[in-house]
């Protein structure tokens, strides 16, 4: 690996490059295999250096438009890495406190990174984060996921971008056919691979262990870590996943429509087809390099219809899924989810993977009536549902929204701790941590313990990146414990330690990691509603 060219000027001691000028403690140099870069100190920690804007692959544009992400190239002098690139073309949503946040600019240049850490000259173990967003928006530098609050762990943090929508994930057969691997529409997970090896290649200049990285993200970023996870490509760069709002049972239908769920390469084909020839109208992949990158972005918010003419098709909660996702192509992606996990099919590292109280199908206020609920979950439960009506009962309304959200809940702890059984039954050897996250930040009680709500409190930054927010001192407390599980986790592949609470791994007791108002491990659900959604997995068709 390259030898670390750190400068400082300071009454102890200064380093000095062959070419470049003698920098201070506020603007630090590490030498890359491209060449030199120029960093800065954490806004918001003193003893945290940052490294923004690094490109970790040639820009896709042009001509280079749909095709995998090469290395970029090398530069001479120093390179100031002190501002994040710009963020990957996306049509941004109004309203939203954790994922909307960051550049306002926006290029098809996009593919660069950001590292904070606390040692360039030190051997620590790495963090590469991937967002959430629909694979339709987000980016490396949304502040919630600004890495100084983990890098303060004795962590090397690192965010990327990847291309999304359109941009990220168009398959067509001109485009298979460019492909040395006949295969197309993984632009955005091969983007994700790139970084991985940039990351390998080069962290160690950052104080990074190449061999320690754990990858993880939440929500659709939970399925680029999965997709780390199964994908040959990245086999063997991996020390370990964190998948937050991620996994599910395979045979859960909802698996289609969350974080692992991808499309048939035929479908992604056809549905390209259409799309340059219906929404772009144009006749050829090279018309459609030529289409303006706001056009494209008019399109990035499509929907697929995998429900249509199904049992969930009229179903509340069962939303569809982006069109725009990870391709089953077989080559980035070879084997559906249920083939991955039956035949070991994936990396073999420890995975640590949870739900959140109010998600997936469940919230403070879900508008239910008698009849509602009724006529909802006949659709969904179909020949089950008497079963289903015996088991959750209710009379009033009251009783038919606190029934639905029990329902969700035992749903979604029993299809993560489904997941990890059916690694071990293929033959996985490493711990799969499983957690139930249940702390409704302040301020929020309309949304509850809501989808990426943990985020606040496992990147160790509150109240930096929020500071109207009326925190606690039982959000400090949990954000200690969160923080320290997680900064376990990626050191050891173990997120115990010291005096937390003991964390055990999922076996096959009823059992999972219940974080946020309480630490401990606790149920997925009573006996018999545990038994009767996994009969309900039992006749679906797996993914």
């Amino acid at each position: 690996m390259h030898s670390v060219h750190f400068f400082f000027i300071s009454a102890l001691a200064f380093l000095k490059a062959r070419s470049a000028p003698v920098d201070s403690y506020r603007h630090p140099i590490v030498q890359t295999s491209y060449g030199r870069l120029q960093g800065n100190i954490s806004e918001y920690r003193d003893d945290i250096y940052t490294f923004k804007g690094i490109p970790f692959a040639s820009p896709p544009v042009g001509e280079a438009r749909w095709t995998p992400p090469t290395k970029p190239d090398a530069w001479t002098g120093v390179r100031k890495a002190t501002v994040a690139g710009p963020q990957c073309p996306q049509s941004k949503t109004e309203g939203k406190t954790l994922w909307s946040t960051g550049s306002t600019l926006m290029s098809e240049d996009c593919l660069y990174l950001n590292v904070w850490t606390p040692n360039v000259s030190a051997n620590l173990p790495v963090y590469l984060w991937m967002y959430g967003g629909r694979f339709i928006e987000g980016s490396g530098d949304v502040s919630t996921y600004d890495g100084s609050g983990l890098a303060a762990q004795d962590i090397v943090m690192v965010t990327m971008n990847y291309r999304l929508g359109a941009f990220g994930y168009l398959s067509h057969p001109e485009l298979s056919a460019e492909s040395t691997h006949n295969v197309s529409g993984n632009y955005g997970v091969q983007d994700m691979i790139a970084a991985v090896e940039w990351v390998k290649a080069e962290i160690s200049n950052f104080g990074g262990n190449p061999d320690q990285i754990t990858v993880g993200g939440q929500s659709s970023g939970s399925s680029c870590a999965l997709d780390m996870f199964f994908s040959p490509q990245s086999s063997g760069l991996i020390a370990g996943i964190i998948a937050e709002s991620g996994p599910r049972a395979p045979h859960d239908p909802l698996t289609g429509s969350v974080a692992t769920s991808y499309r048939e390469q035929q479908h992604a084909l056809s549905s390209g087809v259409d799309f340059l020839t219906n929404k772009l109208n144009v006749s050829s992949i090279a018309e459609a390099r030529s289409v303006s990158m706001d056009t494209l972005v008019e399109y990035s918010a499509l929907d697929d219809t995998i429900f249509d003419g199904t049992q969930f098709q009229n179903v509340k909660n069962f939303i569809e899924p982006p069109l725009w996702r990870p391709v089953l192509d077989g080559y980035v992606l070879p084997f559906t989810y249920w083939e991955a996990l039956l035949n070991n099919q994936h990396a073999n590292v420890p995975i640590l993977a949870g739900d959140n109280k109010d998600e997936t199908g469940a919230t403070p206020d879900p508008g239910y009536t008698l009849s509602t609920y009724k006529g909802n979950y006949s659709d969904m439960y179909a020949n089950l549902s008497s079963r289903f009506f015996e088991l959750y009962p209710v009379e009033t309304y009251y009783e038919a929204n606190n029934q639905s959200n029990q329902m969700w809940r035992d749903l979604s702890r029993t299809s993560t701790w489904q997941f990890a059984l059916n690694l071990a039954e293929g033959g996985n050897t490493q711990p799969v941590w499983t957690y139930y996250w249940t702390h409704t930040p302040p301020g929020q009680a309309v949304d509850g313990a809501s989808h990426g709500s943990e985020m606040y409190y496992v990147f160790n930054n509150i109240p930096y990146n929020y500071p109207d927010m009326a925190w606690t001192d039982l959000d400090y407390e949990i954000q200690s414990k969160m923080t320290r599980y997680w900064a376990n986790f990626i050191k050891t592949g173990n997120p115990n330690s010291g005096n937390l609470t003991e964390w055990l791994p999922s076996k096959e007791s009823h059992q999972t990691m219940w974080l946020g108002d309480s630490f401990g491990s606790g149920t997925i659900g009573e006996e018999s509603h545990v038994s009767f959604i996994k009969e309900f997995f039992s006749y679906q068709t797996p993914w």
